[in-house]
């Protein structure tokens, strides 16, 4: 009898392209950059067959390489039987096209923004993860479309709602129906994408009024976030061993051994040349950050590139504009680590402290839960309240989302010395006890 098998997905395979330009300081060599994207063309599902760079004084307007070196990689990619390159900067509109046509219709030319932007696409399983991710990948298509990009309207996630392309007026082109349609989209996510912002907004502000702190985990994708949230909570988080395993936020009750409770939350991990069309559509989700009372900025300490991912870190931060609020530096991933700690970077005294850890086997969770509660402390002041007896209610309220530091029964009143935020202090002004 005949067996039928089902024939097995095809893999493409891909050739990367680096360029390093002389006399810049980018955060990583060329080759390291190279080694990441190929970390990334793997997590998309593609087999990387080959690679190779070039050093320039100046990128080339028309091809971004030298045309020397576009014809070199077209004699490349056609022993190797490549059907991908993909170049490890944002290519300009003109380098999409002018590649594109060097490289002949077969080869698919993409770059490092548009191969995220597929990963994020793959890992993006809740509506807000998905419509963020689809307004990056409208936005960052728009400007390269071409006739090759045609009816991207029916491509990306939940277009197909839109209800197609419509009947084309007098003299119109396919490319400026599909304009138009892409603008249409853009125009509708944005506004959805609005609503989940001002939704995230009250319920910041509920989490405010009820005076639980907020701790966001942040750090460089693939440091270990997830397996961090995991250990300190016990929640059942996805974890990975892959870049960007985990995509949409995701935010835990964590209660600490003084018995103050706090909210954690993972997001999405960064990564040098972060897609600025990402950037901006994750601004809902990115505004956890900025609204944290404390980052845990997790770092991965067996990467021999960790320092470099310090900085990229702490620049993506900066560009989305994140308030000097107080930090506590952990390095992760102590088992795969026998030397001392990496020096501290050099601008170390915005961490409040810095804890090694294994979130793997649990070494330091301990640690690095007293890190969180002194982080916190450092924050708050210590203050004197008288509270009636009938107001057991806010008693039970200032354990869980302050530190009680002493409790006293008296004549008037139970008399509490507390440390608590100032956020929590003007609800409890009344009660205050001077001296």
């Amino acid at each position: 009898m005949k067996e039928y098998y089902e024939p097995e997905a095809l893999v493409e395979k891909a050739f990367l392209v680096g360029l390093g330009v002389r006399g810049s300081q980018p955060l990583l060599s060329v080759d390291d950059s190279l080694k990441e994207l190929a970390l990334l063309a793997d997590t998309a599902g593609m087999e990387v067959i080959g690679a190779t760079s070039q050093i320039v004084n100046q990128v080339s307007p028309a091809t971004f390489v030298g045309s020397g070196k576009v014809e070199e990689i077209k004699t490349s990619v056609e022993e190797l039987g490549a059907k991908v390159v993909i170049f490890d900067d944002e290519l300009s509109p003109r380098h999409q096209r002018e590649l594109e046509k060097r490289l002949g219709d077969e080869i698919k030319v993409l770059d490092r923004s548009a191969l995220i932007l597929d990963i994020f696409a793959q890992h993006a399983h809740t509506r807000e993860g998905a419509l963020q991710v689809e307004l990056a990948q409208y936005e960052y298509r728009l400007p390269r479309l071409t006739r090759q990009w045609t009816h991207l309207a029916r491509q990306a996630g939940g277009a197909g709602s839109a209800g197609g392309v419509g009947l084309r007026g007098p003299g119109e082109t396919q490319l400026e129906v599909d304009r138009r349609e892409i603008g249409r989209r853009i125009t509708k996510l944005k506004r959805e994408l609005e609503q989940v912002r001002q939704h995230r907004s009250r319920y910041r502000e509920q989490r405010t009024q009820a005076g639980v702190p907020v701790v966001a985990l942040v750090g460089y994708t693939n440091a270990g976030k997830s397996t961090v949230l995991t250990a300190l909570t016990g929640a059942d988080t996805y974890a990975a061993d892959q870049l960007f395993a985990t995509l949409d936020p995701t935010t835990r009750r964590l209660t600490l051994a003084s018995g103050r409770q706090v909210l954690l939350t993972d997001t999405v991990g960064f990564i040098q040349k972060l897609p600025t069309t990402l950037i901006a559509a994750f601004r809902a989700t990115l505004e956890e950050i900025t609204e944290a009372d404390l980052l845990l900025h997790i770092v991965d300490i067996s990467h021999p590139n960790v320092c470099q991912h310090i900085e990229s870190v702490e620049d993506t931060l900066a560009e989305i504009d994140v308030p000097a609020v107080p930090r506590v530096l952990v390095w992760n991933k102590m088992d795969k680590w026998s030397g001392p700690p990496p020096s501290l970077p050099a601008d170390s005294d915005r961490y409040h402290s810095h804890v090694m850890i294994s979130a793997k086997d649990g070494t330091g969770i301990d640690k690095l839960s007293e890190a969180i509660s002194e982080a916190l402390t450092a924050q708050s002041q210590s203050v004197k309240l008288l509270l009636p007896y009938d107001r057991g209610d806010l008693v039970s309220y200032l354990f869980e989302t302050a530190t009680v530091e002493h409790q006293e029964h008296t004549r008037d009143g139970v008399l509490l010395r507390v440390q608590m935020s100032p956020e929590i202090l003007d609800r409890f002004r009344a009660y205050l006890v001077r001296g």
